[in-house]
């Protein structure tokens, strides 16, 4: 009986030596993200729009710093984030690709016409930032301080029922500026959340 209680309380203690050195290892050589992929995060509009190509603003700052993806793919950015990208990554400036979409002057958001809207939720399953609530067969509608101006919902929409508005100005309905691109990593990093 004594050797069964002298093996588990020995297997007991390889165990919580085990389980105290992998968690020393991990906290050790813990890898940090990488820290340009942040920085060129913070560069992007954060839209979530995918006319880059990707996803979103996160996949596509992975791809520039892999390489993977040239820095003129986000409409949204404009030349403005070109230009900053560039300086950030010391590469040389590009023109915006016109295969992505043409920059836009005025900021917009979408609004759905409520008498059209069918309640298809086809725009709630595309928006990236779940701006749309509504349920199926029912009318659907945007909540216009989360809305990023995307513009995904509007091809989506079976009975064209979304159309584009300028944003609303801030004191109409509270809304903060939708941070363009800030002039340093610095500035954008202080932008309230």
């Amino acid at each position: 009986m004594i050797n069964y209680v002298l093996a588990l309380a020995g297997m007991l203690l390889l165990a919580t030596l085990f389980g105290v050195l992998i968690v020393w290892v991990a906290r050790k050589f813990k890898v940090e993200g990488n820290p340009v992929v942040e920085q060129i995060n913070q560069v992007l509009p954060q839209t979530q729009c995918g006319q880059c190509g990707y996803p979103g603003c996160k996949p596509y700052a992975e791809a520039i710093a892999k390489g993977e993806a040239p820095i003129n793919q986000c409409p949204p950015g404009g030349q403005e984030g070109i230009r900053k990208l560039a300086a950030l990554l010391d590469v040389e400036e590009l023109e915006l690709n016109p295969e992505n979409g043409e920059e836009e002057s005025v900021d917009t958001i979408v609004e759905i016409v409520e008498a059209d809207c069918i309640g298809c939720t086809k725009c709630i399953q595309v928006c990236p930032v779940d701006a749309i609530v509504g349920a199926a067969k029912h009318m659907h509608t945007i909540i216009g301080d989360e809305c990023t101006g995307c513009d995904l919902c509007i091809p989506a929409c079976p009975v064209d029922c979304i159309i584009q508005i300028p944003a609303p100005l801030p004191s109409r309905i509270h809304r903060q500026e939708k941070p363009r691109l800030m002039k340093t990593i610095e500035e954008a990093q202080q932008w309230p959340s």
